[in-house]
């Protein structure tokens, strides 16, 4: 098959269903080789900031001299975004070996009698046979949807699990409070293996705690306090860690989110986790180094001059985005569009109350999931004096946007496919200008 043909094959698999069980996912990667056997796997969950403490992870083992992959989601633009061994992308030709390796797999389970792998397993076992090929040495998995059922869960002897920041999102999947939802993600943890989590609510604390105490693995909360930031100045942003630790290092990262900060200090309380003891300043640098050269894609990234987007698409997201943008937003113009299920009223009562722009844009995007841009446009307009603009094409919306932007910044968010599909649309476009 072509690699256009495979996308569309792979796209045509339902996203958001019922997961196979445990044991259908460990079988089909035993029928793919068993790719999780002898390597270093590292586990991550959480609501928000779990790819980011993925993409943290990865880059400081590379610069340990470790070989790695790394297996995330979603995609923004291309669907080989989700595995990455070294540090790269893999191409379509990896892309295609993968996928053939894997219908391989997938034609021996069905014959065993089990169904056809979701969408999300049957990436997740193209990344596994992708990583086993390349033999690398470590494996970071973020965790698709949850953690307890999910697919990455299947690999039972990581040697860390992470969990990111907790708040409420996929309520129909995950339950409809903060305790339900962090015990869905606290079902990473495994007997003995140290956990690592952020600061979150009490109740989501005591849940992983208590989780973590009933299988006796060592467990240690990552404090709110744990950092502090320094500057936030010319796209960058600088914090210092409290603990002695770390010395006197001043970190840097390639983004201006606040939130940031948590997500790079649960990673470095991973490197410190896995090297045991005090390291010293040349090995700190190298850390240092590493997540300076983090260009994390979506997450308050400028696409154009004073033309961010962001993947923010729950309300602790968007809180998080509030607290990111300067000046409170003053002289800004927001372009907004969200998929059905989420909790997108309160997504906008929250920006419309933190972030004083002038302007608001909303548009519908490509999806079976997607909410008519009229329908938030009214939503917005209960919530905003300000103007409100319905743009129903997603083309259009982004043109307007650039058409009355002049000295004011852009911000874009409210779905990862609305950040994808604006990524998208200005490659075309800078590839337009260069043909």
């Amino acid at each position: 098959m072509k690699y256009e043909d495979i996308v569309t094959y792979i796209s045509d698999i339902p996203k958001f269903t019922k997961k196979n069980n445990p044991d259908h996912t460990k079988r089909f990667l035993e029928l793919l080789g068993s790719p999780q056997e002898n390597r270093k796997i590292l586990h991550v969950a959480g609501t928000n900031g779990k790819g980011s403490v993925c993409v943290y992870l990865e880059a400081m083992l590379r610069a340990e001299g470790q070989t790695t992959g790394l297996f995330i989601s979603p995609h923004l633009v291309k669907m080989n975004e989700r595995i990455i061994v070294n540090g790269q992308q893999i191409s379509d030709e990896q892309f295609i070996d993968a996928f053939e390796d894997t219908m391989d797999a997938v034609r021996r389970l069905e014959t065993e009698g089990f169904s056809h792998p979701t969408f999300f397993e049957f990436l997740f076992g193209m990344a596994m046979r992708t990583f086993a090929k390349a033999d690398v040495s470590c494996i970071v998995l973020e965790t698709g949807l949850g953690g307890r059922l999910d697919a990455t869960n299947v690999c039972e002897h990581p040697v860390l699990t992470l969990i990111a920041s907790i708040g409420l999102d996929h309520t129909e999947y995950l339950g409809t409070t903060l305790e339900q939802i962090a015990w869905e993600k606290a079902g990473i943890i495994k007997p003995g293996v140290p956990c690592l989590y952020s600061e979150g609510e009490k109740e989501s604390n005591q849940v992983i705690e208590k989780r973590a105490e009933s299988l006796q693995s060592p467990c240690r909360k990552i404090a709110k306090s744990a950092f502090e930031i320094l500057e936030i100045k010319d796209k960058h942003i600088a914090f210092s860690c409290v603990s002695d630790y770390y010395e006197d290092t001043i970190w840097t990262l390639d983004n201006i989110g606040v939130y940031q900060p948590a997500n790079a200090m649960l990673a470095l309380e991973g490197m410190r986790c896995l090297a045991g003891e005090q390291v010293d300043t040349g090995r700190l640098h190298v850390w240092r180094d590493a997540l300076a050269a983090v260009h994390w894609e979506g997450r308050m990234e400028e696409i154009l001059p004073r033309f961010y987007v962001d993947g923010a698409h729950n309300v602790n997201a968007v809180r998080g985005f509030a607290d990111s943008v300067p000046d409170g937003g003053a002289q800004s113009v927001i372009l907004f569009s969200a998929v059905q299920d989420k909790n997108y009223e309160e997504m906008i009562s929250c920006l419309c109350e933190n972030v004083q722009a002038d302007e608001y844009i909303v548009t519908t995007i490509a999806d079976k999931r997607r909410t008519k841009a009229q329908e938030l446009g009214d939503v917005f307009c209960r919530y905003t004096d300000k103007p409100v603009s319905v743009k129903e094409a997603l083309p259009e919306a982004f043109h307007y946007a650039r058409k009355i932007q002049g000295e004011r910044t852009v911000y874009c968010l409210g779905s990862l496919y609305l950040t994808g599909m604006l990524k998208a649309l200005v490659e075309e476009s800078q590839e337009d200008s260069y043909a």
